[in-house]
């Protein structure tokens, strides 16, 4: 078995998802183009460079749908000898390209791949593409089907997570992201996304907002209470379920769950026998890739088993872990991994997450990636785990170990 190493890894800054979003103007091709010219120019990737180009998006539906993967290199720079392979794990699509072209180095089915993910949520809205899973009746009642605020706010229920507890952790997300910009962490991995007459378009997440506060937290409503508890009421479908609760405290708002932006992200991956050959360094090597599916309407508790599960796999204990990245897709996603493991919060998203910097769907897992890798780099430190909660119950986590 051939070992797999991660020799660049790129992005683009977060624009917020909406119309007057910097991004706005932008396609999902042109952007994931964007990252592929840079991947291109950084690495010298002439010709059929490449085996493949495996990219994640999430709403799979009007200039996201087809194979977005191979529009993408046809709207970039790489030779069009190289294919793409467009794939929707949902949340995880972005870490779930990473993980395949890491699996297809290390069985011998080529020797680099760039891996990645896109979603421009500010001009193809999630759930535009009309899921069985939330839209078929005869699906969603098997599954007791509600949208994943409820199942966030089901977490912070079950496990006793207060509206303090997911605040607290919202404000020191934003605090953690602004001295990581302050102090130019994301600088090695950031692309700035220029217009077509090469002018900067965004250079910096935008979706930040610094000045956050725990008073200000405090005034927002909770997003999800109404939804909860009126027409169609999704709190009466949990309960069904997990008739052991008495009510579902709906803690989360717009200030403690992740933002809405649009993004892009991609990692080159290849053999050692590669770097070698195109006179590159490696700058870690994928130790270890898991997923697993898990409860469908509590849905978001799988970063807890799909850190069990690669932890055996690869033998190693939560003490090996050095730093962990830990998609914040809702503050009691992050705060039942760290419950669940004991994990100090100092050694998770040390330098913020998406509730400060926003959550591209199909991108954020091949982000979180670059910015574990960047962050051991920078803090000296050897072994790191990402991973996700996935939208209708599932997670996935990486290892990474630098070489």
């Amino acid at each position: 078995m051939t070992d797999a190493y991660i020799y660049d890894t790129v992005r683009t800054p977060r624009g917020k998802g909406r119309k007057d979003g910097s991004l706005h103007e932008v396609t999902s091709a042109r952007l994931s183009a964007g990252v592929l010219n840079a991947l291109k120019e950084r690495n010298n990737l002439e010709g059929h460079a490449v085996e493949d180009v495996i990219w994640g998006n999430v709403t799979q539906v009007k200039e996201q749908g087809g194979c977005l993967a191979r529009t993408a290199v046809l709207a970039s720079d790489l030779d069009q000898s190289i294919p793409g392979l467009a794939i929707n794990r949902f949340c995880a699509s972005g870490m779930e390209a990473v993980n395949l072209a890491a699996n297809q180095v290390k069985g011998g089915a080529g020797d680099a791949y760039i891996a990645g993910g896109v979603e421009m949520m500010g001009r193809v809205p999630m759930g535009s593409d009309g899921a069985a899973i939330a839209v078929d009746p005869s699906i969603a009642m098997e599954t007791y089907f509600v949208p994943q605020g409820i199942s966030a706010d089901i977490i912070a229920t079950e496990y006793g997570f207060s509206r303090d507890d997911a605040d607290l952790l919202a404000a020191e997300s934003q605090k953690r992201a602004k001295a990581a910009w302050d102090d130019n962490r994301f600088a090695k991995s950031i692309v700035p996304v220029r217009d077509q007459n090469g002018l900067e378009i965004l250079a910096h997440d935008e979706y930040m907002r610094p000045e956050t506060d725990m008073q200000s937290l405090g005034g927002l409503k909770a997003a999800f209470k109404d939804m909860g508890e009126m027409m169609p009421g999704f709190d009466k479908i949990a309960l069904m379920k997990y008739p052991h609760l008495e009510r579902i405290n709906h803690i989360h708002t717009a200030g403690n769950s992740s933002g809405i932006v649009d993004g892009a992200a991609g990692v080159l991956i290849g053999s050692k026998e590669y770097g070698e050959k195109m006179g590159l360094k490696p700058r870690a090597r994928i130790r270890q890739t898991a997923k697993i599916g898990t409860d469908p309407t509590i849905m978001l508790t799988g970063p807890v088993p799909v850190t069990h599960k690669i932890l055996e796999d690869s033998g190693m204990s939560i003490g090996d872990i050095d730093l962990f990245e830990v998609n914040e897709a809702f503050s009691s996603v992050v705060l039942r991994f760290m419950q669940a493991f004991d994990v100090d919060h100092s050694k998770v998203n040390v330098n913020g997450g998406s509730i400060a910097m926003g959550h591209p769907l199909g991108a954020t897992g091949a982000i979180i990636i670059g910015t574990l890798l960047d962050e051991m780099e920078r803090s000296d430190k050897e072994v790191g785990l990402a991973t996700l909660c996935i939208a209708s119950g599932m997670g996935a986590a990486t290892i990474i170990e630098r070489v």
